[in-house]
């Protein structure tokens, strides 16, 4: 077997002392502890998300010391307990200060990771994650690394059932009813809506990026859908996995190897073509630094290309939850990820030859799962899809000059009148003081209220929450009073949210950004033929310049920091405060983002484009 290149503990009797009473304690050769080393990382939390990682963790650790050894077959390299790190429960903390710290929490993974995985130099690594923030946390430090790694996700929940009616429920069916004025009814929802273990089932920001890690090739493809008490997670896989993990080590494959341009390109199509979260619009930029690339939105895939793909060539295939009925349970029923990833191979619009995680390429690993064809009731044909335009659209215009401004489409119930809505601004100095006008007078809430939600950006909150709560709310109002509200925020959304919401505005308004200047009764326009967001009232330069210096000089008064903005009162807070970046960018925390491209790769070009397939007597290929 090729010798993996890591770094490795040298023969000094104190720096070896601990490495021989490890491989005692965990029943390995102690004549192994100068070799590289190889192990499992989770996460741990405090929601159901994260109670199904443990076990798993240790059946692959119990594996892999299975095969440590010197004989044939086996693993020549030093085996190190299993690492955990920390994660906050987004189900649980959403519409509360403390939902800050859920995109923080990326950044908390990726850095423990970093620290572990670099310092014990590990040169083979599996890991297991769950809910949203830590599986994109976890692949950042395994790109940074880059030795051979692969990732497993621990599974999502079965769905809920309400008893009484029969319908299925999830978390968003929780949050849906948060206003209902029946408490014993509230109660009853809460009680029936997160059975079991497992992460978030439907097609919110946690399947989202499973799709997209396996999509990007860093997981196989047919353990992404299993539900986390799937009894192949506990007897097949993890066999699988370290196989899977001994061919990348004795083939030297490494993430930088799997996670190319095309391939990221591949998984943001899948993203649109699921109806996937916005929140795929900070995390995609993530990876692609972590990846080596300077700039998601130029080296990748630039905003116009997102854009015509969205509208022209990828659509959604997807009847999941929370704009469809399905749950990812029930498309792991009907064939799994994998079914989703030959449609879209077969229309020609993903790239198939890129490396996966399984030493195969795209197109083979399909090939060898043996992958069923969609099944038209859950997953649809891209000849006829669910919906005929892909699930986010990304916004330029006068109040987002950084094209940032996200829109979840395949989630949007109304509001539209020719791809055109017209509102008027509601302006909300943070998300309490929604929650607080949602909760003492949702009837002030009129027909085409824009409302604007702000002082919740990366670095105003700080930390960017989401906003599940008030648009779950929102929702509820809407439909129960068949009127369209929509909201625009600088923080971001749960792929459990569902309306006209548009989250990412930059820049923020903590820094000043048009958001800052709207004020209440100015007509907010979103045009989905021209992808843009305008206030009208700031096309006029005067206007714009006027309110602009009053800003200014209220955050002069107050000592640089605008008012409104959250207290950073915690060490991680003010770190955000004072090292986030833009959304574009991922909003994590490295404000010297340049210093972080460790191989640049902003010239590599394959040239592949998806077949155009949608409109093209009208619009060019990009």
């Amino acid at each position: 077997m090729t010798k993996p290149k890591a770094v490795l503990i040298d023969r000094h009797p104190g720096r070896s002392a601990q490495t021989i009473g490890m491989a005692v304690v965990l029943g390995t050769d102690p004549d192994l502890i100068h070799e590289p080393s190889v192990g499992v990382v989770g996460t741990k939390g405090d929601s159901q998300c994260y109670l199904g990682v443990l076990a798993k963790v240790e059946a692959i650790h119990e594996r892999l010391k299975g095969r440590i050894g010197r004989g044939q077959g086996q693993l020549a390299l030093r085996l190190v307990q299993p690492e955990y790190t920390i994660a906050t429960s987004d189900g649980i903390r959403n519409g509360t200060r403390e939902m800050r710290y859920s995109l923080i929490g990326r950044e908390v993974t990726n850095e423990a990771l970093c620290e572990h995985l670099s310092a014990t130099g590990l040169a083979g690594t599996i890991a297991v994650v769950a809910c949203d923030k830590p599986p994109v946390g976890t692949l950042a430090a395994l790109l940074e690394h880059n030795m051979p790694s692969i990732i497993m996700s621990d599974g999502p929940i079965h769905p809920g059932k309400d008893p009484k009616t029969g319908e299925a429920l999830d978390i968003v069916s929780a949050y849906q009813v948060a206003g209902h004025p029946d408490a014993a009814y509230r109660h009853h929802i809460a009680c029936h809506s997160c059975p079991g273990i497992g992460s978030c089932g439907g097609m919110f920001t946690y399947n989202t990026m499973q799709t997209f890690i396996g999509a990007v090739g860093m997981q196989p493809l047919h353990m992404v859908a299993p539900a986390s008490d799937d009894p192949r997670r506990l007897n097949e896989f993890p066999n699988e996995l370290v196989d899977l993990l001994a061919n990348l080590i004795e083939k030297d494959l490494k993430p930088r190897d799997i996670v190319v341009r095309d391939s990221i390109r591949n998984a943001v199509i899948v993203a649109m073509a699921i109806g996937g979260s916005t929140n795929v619009t900070l995390h995609a930029p993530e990876i692609a630094r972590a990846a080596g690339f300077g700039n998601f939105w130029k080296d990748v895939m630039t905003p116009e290309e997102f854009n015509h793909l969205s509208q022209y060539v990828v659509p959604v295939l997807t009847d999941a939850r929370p704009y469809g009925k399905y749950s990812m349970v029930d498309i792991d029923e009907v064939g799994g990820v994998q079914v989703i990833v030959r449609e879209l191979l077969e229309a020609g619009l993903l790239n198939g030859s890129v490396l996966t995680c399984t030493g195969e390429t795209l197109a083979k690993q399909i090939e060898r799962l043996g992958t069923k064809r969609v099944d038209g009731r859950v997953v649809y044909p891209v000849a006829k899809p669910y919906k005929p335009t892909g699930g986010l659209r990304v916004l330029g215009g006068n109040l987002s000059p950084d094209f940032s401004a996200i829109l979840k489409l395949a989630g949007v119930e109304g509001g539209l009148d020719n791809n055109v809505f017209k509102g008027n601004a509601r302006v909300f100095e943070g998300e309490q003081a929604l929650l607080d006008a949602l909760d003492k007078a949702p009837d002030r809430f009129q027909n085409h209220d824009m409302v604007i939600v702000r002082y919740e950006g990366p670095s105003g909150a700080p930390g960017m929450p989401e906003m599940l709560d008030p648009t779950s709310r929102i929702t509820t109002l809407c439909r129960e009073r068949n009127i369209v509200i929509a909201l625009m925020t600088d923080a971001r959304f749960s792929g459990g949210s569902v309306g006209l919401v548009i989250g990412h505005v930059g820049p923020e308004a903590a820094l000043g950004g048009p958001i800052a200047l709207i004020e209440d009764g100015d007509e907010i326009i979103v045009d989905l033929d021209r992808n843009e967001l305008n206030c009208t009232q700031l096309t006029d330069k005067a206007v714009y310049a006027k309110r602009k210096a009053a800003w200014d000089k209220v955050v002069a008064s107050n000592g640089g920091i605008h008012p409104k903005c959250g207290i950073a009162d915690t060490r991680l807070l003010h770190r955000a405060r004072l090292t986030a970046v833009a959304a574009t960018r991922g909003a994590g925390l490295h404000p010297n983002r340049d210093v972080w491209v460790r191989a640049p790769r902003s010239s590599e070009k394959s040239g592949f484009v998806p077949k155009n397939k949608y409109r093209p007597e009208t619009d060019k290929a990009f």
